[in-house]
């Protein structure tokens, strides 16, 4: 089969790599950076110390990204977290609050999904991220302890109290005052980021950071 585009399923020209030119000129990239405070900065305030948050793309019920993120989830196509991250890490290289970013780490699946999936959909983002940042790319400092299904139609609250031990760390000490980035694919509510930012602030004197490759917009919540 030739290639074709993960956002219209069109047939790809030479030159042209995961999305055809008119589907790379239409995502809607945020622009949100690492400097400007945004709406996903605004999400964890009084909930949980995180220095700086940005998304990519935004995500919509229809369209590009949720094509993008369906093959990327779903269908094995790995490829796209490569080609988000090293276009999103070419867009934040050099933005002063991600110079010294120590290490990067993927908000983890439980091991059942993991052998089920065969792969993290962030892992590859992930890397491309720690490349352009040089930094390390650490799998196993968060684990998930359960493997739960999708709760996206409870509210914060009733998300965090079922799962406030859902996400653990295995090492306190390697890690002290380190500046770590956590990435995920898609941040809606940001209960998920929330509960893996409550347990890396176990480690002492981190500064964490959140990349992902969507957002939800508030209007969609």
């Amino acid at each position: 089969m030739p290639p074709i585009c993960f956002g219209c399923n069109a047939q790809l020209i030479r030159g042209e790599h995961v999305l055809c030119t008119v589907c790379r000129h239409d995502l809607p990239i945020t622009d949100y950076n690492f400097t400007d405070e945004n709406e996903i900065d605004r999400i964890f305030y009084g909930r949980v110390l995180i220095k700086k948050a940005a998304a990519f793309l935004f995500f919509s019920k229809t369209g590009i990204v949720k094509n993008l993120l369906h093959y990327l989830k779903y269908k094995n196509q790995e490829v796209i977290g490569d080609f988000l991250g090293n276009w999103y890490g070419e867009l934040l290289a050099g933005q002063s609050r991600l110079d010294h970013i120590d290490l990067v780490i993927p908000v983890p699946l439980h091991h059942k999904k993991l052998k089920k999936r065969g792969y993290n959909q962030v892992t590859k983002f992930g890397r491309q991220l720690a490349n352009h940042f040089n930094a390390d790319f650490v799998t196993n400092l968060l684990i998930k302890t359960a493997n739960t299904k999708t709760q996206t139609k409870k509210s914060r609250l009733n998300r965090w109290q079922a799962n406030q031990n859902l996400y653990q760390i295995t090492d306190t000490e390697s890690f002290k005052g380190k500046r770590i980035l956590l990435v995920d694919d898609v941040i809606t509510t940001g209960a998920t980021i929330e509960m893996c930012a409550v347990a890396l602030h176990q480690i002492e004197g981190i500064e964490l950071y959140v990349a992902t490759m969507a957002m939800v917009p508030k209007v969609m919540n």
